[in-house]
């Protein structure tokens, strides 16, 4: 499968922790409790899609600098392509990560001038048309691409990632446009089902899936009028879930673009995160499909038919 991935890259650092909230101290010695690397989530969605055995190419926006170098130099050695990779920003991004031992974890995200950015899409539209589908990050450098990749008939996947409000005004034009759209129930304002047939009600997506962390996902599939739960897939110690979306997302893309029946999709990225979830990094310990397969007989998913009906 053909995939463009267009969003946000950045250099990720993460500091382990020993809980929240944190004591003030003037200095810790956190050994070997301190990481950097490039991240992101169109950097880790690309890179899962490709572990998975797609072929991607990757649209981001960084700076001309030290960062945007190092970024420039994994995709060489990721084989990801530079081709749609602009340097016009006057940084590059970059995240802060804090994570404990039971994997709760607060981010900070410093974007620069990302978000007064625009892609040129005509640099874009040739690998557009050669792409089975668009993934279209929830950033404001994507939202003109929307109504254009859509006239193209391209489907379009996207993650609005913590929502509250069905009428979120950052999120809503990706939600209108998006063949299949994933959210976390992180700060929702009423009871996980509840709020997933209000939007299926709201938003045309084919497919919406709301990941649970260690309660599983839901999953509405219009074609059916069906909404599904799934529990947790358990594959072992947990170590940091940051990143545990994106990978859920992509796992699932790569698994129903090939073919598989939504649920059947699902399960399997849930067991692709699980996985991925036992490694620390946004952009590390992605399995390729043989090693999914392998833990996804024992992995204990029990899937529910839920009713639709408020």
């Amino acid at each position: 499968m053909k995939v463009m991935v267009s969003g946000l890259v950045n250099v990720e650092t993460t500091l382990k922790i020993r809980e929240f909230p944190i004591p003030y101290f003037p200095i810790d010695y956190p050994f070997f409790g301190i990481h950097s690397d490039v991240s992101g989530v169109a950097f880790n969605v690309a890179k899962a899609l490709m572990t998975l055995g797609n072929e991607v190419r990757l649209t981001a926006l960084i700076g001309d600098d030290e960062e945007g170098k190092r970024i420039l130099e994994k995709l060489e050695r990721e084989k990801i392509g530079t081709e749609f990779i602009r340097q016009e920003l006057k940084e590059t991004p970059v995240t802060v990560t804090l994570y404990d031992q039971e994997g709760k974890r607060q981010i900070y995200c410093d974007l620069k001038d990302v978000q007064e950015k625009e892609l040129d899409f005509m640099a874009l539209e040739e690998g557009i048309k050669d792409s089975d589908l668009v993934v279209l990050c929830n950033t404001n450098f994507n939202r003109p691409l929307l109504k254009r990749v859509k006239a193209m008939g391209k489907p379009i996947a996207s993650d609005v990632h913590v929502l509250s409000d069905l009428e979120d005004a950052f999120n809503k034009d990706f939600m209108e446009y998006a063949d299949i759209l994933f959210l976390s129930d992180e700060r929702l304002p009423c009871e996980p089902r509840q709020f997933l047939v209000k939007m299926k009600e709201k938003y045309p997506s084919k497919i919406i899936v709301m990941g649970r962390g260690k309660e599983g996902a839901l999953l509405y599939v219009r074609a059916e009028d069906r909404i599904y739960k799934l529990g947790a897939a358990n594959v072992g110690e947990v170590v940091n879930t940051l990143g545990a979306g994106d990978a859920l997302f992509s796992a699932f893309i790569n698994y129903y673009g090939k073919g598989y029946d939504p649920v059947c999709a699902l399960s399997r990225a849930e067991v692709f995160a699980a996985l991925k979830i036992r490694c620390s990094g946004g952009a590390k310990g992605f399995v390729e499909e043989a090693t999914v397969e392998a833990y996804y007989q024992n992995s204990g998913i029990v899937v529910e038919e839920v009713v639709t009906e408020l």
